[in-house]
């Protein structure tokens, strides 16, 4: 049989410097990386905003142009 392993207790002093050393680790992106990504978004998120207004928009028409040719009898 394996032995259990020992629960170790909480050491707030150790905690943060374990998260300073995995910090360190981190490749962190260029503020001119973080520019472009940021426009790239925004781009995207305009172009299918467009998008789904125009959708909605023919969606719209379709149902009204139905919903009249049901109404006219």
């Amino acid at each position: 049989m394996a032995k259990a392993k020992e629960k170790k207790g909480f050491n707030p002093i150790s905690f943060v410097r374990e998260v300073r050393q995995e910090g360190r680790k981190v490749t962190w992106t260029t503020w001119n990386e973080t520019l472009v990504t940021s426009i790239m978004v925004f781009i995207m998120v305009a172009i299918a905003s467009l998008f789904f207004f125009v959708v909605d928009l023919g969606f719209s028409n379709l149902v009204k142009f139905l919903l009249s040719l049901g109404g006219q009898g």
